[in-house]
């Protein structure tokens, strides 16, 4: 016995002088490991187990061994109990710091500090497809991975870095969001409902009605295309995103408040109608925006397929949508009832009549608030 925990004392130290010099590699010791006269079967597996052990772990507990030694004759509790001593405890969702040491066409071993090696599989080395393990990984490299799984029978804990980058995906997500940035994402398949893209390493859906890119569904697969992010749902997994919100946006600067274009009209509803402007955008002209005189029916007005000229009233780019009128253009109220060919020849002038009115009840009310609310420059009035 004591000569066996001499032989692990002197291991002890070529792992000590070999640990200075910065090399990881594992400790070399002459131990038996089939029953012999000098080392029982219980020995055996002791020695066994111990050549499973990591690098780190073996030159750790070896030296404590031949310290031990000095002050008293160890037995093999003692090096069992100096094993649990110098183990650290790890979690499932912890995130250790270890350093490669060996790499497999499945994975790699990584070296975290614990009494075996951990493991890598292939599957969890990247949000992306990995073609080869020395891809992402190479001996002696040391990154931050998270603990999926418990220790297995041998002790052997499971690692991760798609863990890792999955939730930097979704943070990543939500601060785009909350920017209302457009993103790009590729197309990676489709089905009835919509498209599935891919956006920061995660899947996100698009549904039919926030598509307004005309080429077919199947022709869009592996095209990156501009889009918005409309629900992200890190507990559901959901990703939810338009293509049609950021076609809107886009579209929108070219058109202005106050702005006349022609327009096709689309749909009619109970409520007024839409109007495709082109460009991808589509506008509402409300019931109460066709004409000064009371309409009672959009339909006794407007059919679909009526060509307008509309003026821009308001911009709404949450839903991609302009607010539209005729109302406005009509040179006398009720034209767009009686002759809507007029309301079209004039519109121009008359949306330029309409600017200048607006302009000058701007300046109005200006010269009204300053009368009222003088600023602190204007010079008081002289006292006689």
């Amino acid at each position: 016995m004591t000569s066996t925990i001499r032989v692990l004392a002197s291991c002890a130290t070529e792992a000590v002088a070999s640990s200075s010099a910065n090399n990881r590699t594992r400790v070399s010791c002459p131990v038996q490991l089939s029953a012999s006269k000098k080392l029982s079967n219980g020995v055996s597996k002791n020695a066994l187990r111990m050549a499973k052990r990591t690098p780190a772990t073996v030159t750790r507990t070896f030296a404590a061994v031949a310290e031990a030694e000095a002050n008293e004759m160890p037995t093999y509790a003692d090096l069992d109990r100096l094993l649990e001593k110098y183990d650290f405890k790890f979690n499932v969702g912890d995130l250790v710091v270890g350093t490669v040491f060996s790499l497999e066409q499945r994975g790699a071993f990584v070296d975290i500090g614990s009494k075996a090696a951990a493991y890598v599989p292939m599957a969890e080395l990247s949000l992306c497809t990995v073609d080869k393990v020395s891809d992402v990984l190479e001996v002696g490299s040391s990154r931050e991975f998270m603990i999926i799984n418990d220790t297995d029978a041998e002790g052997q804990l499971a690692l991760s870095l798609r863990r890792i980058q999955i939730d930097l995906a979704w943070a990543r997500v939500n601060q785009l969001m909350q920017e209302d940035v457009t993103i790009y994402g590729e197309v990676v398949t489709t089905n009835r409902g919509g498209v599935l893209c891919q956006v920061e390493g995660l899947r996100g859906f698009v549904p039919s009605s926030h598509i307004t890119i005309s080429t077919p569904r199947e022709e869009l697969i592996g095209v990156e295309i501009p889009l918005k992010l409309i629900e992200v749902d890190e507990e559901r997994s959901r990703l939810v995103l338009s293509n049609k919100r950021a076609m809107a946006e886009e579209n929108m600067q070219n058109f202005q408040v106050g702005d006349v274009v022609v327009g096709t009209v689309q749909s009619i509803q109970v409520y007024g109608a839409f109007v495709d402007i082109g460009g991808g955008m589509n506008g509402l002209l409300h019931i109460s925006q066709i004409s000064h005189e009371r309409i009672t029916a959009v339909e006794n007005v407007l059919t679909v397929g009526d060509q307008l000229k509309v003026m821009i009233l308001s911009q709404d780019k949450e839903r991609g949508r302009l607010s539209l009128s005729t109302r406005k253009l009509e040179p006398t109220p009720g034209d767009m009832l009686r002759d809507p060919q007029l309301v079209f020849d004039k519109a121009d002038e008359m949306a330029s009549t309409f600017r200048e009115r607006v302009a000058a009840a701007e300046a109005a009310a200006r010269a009204e608030e300053g009368a009222l609310f003088p600023s602190d420059d204007t010079p008081a009035s002289s006292e006689a």
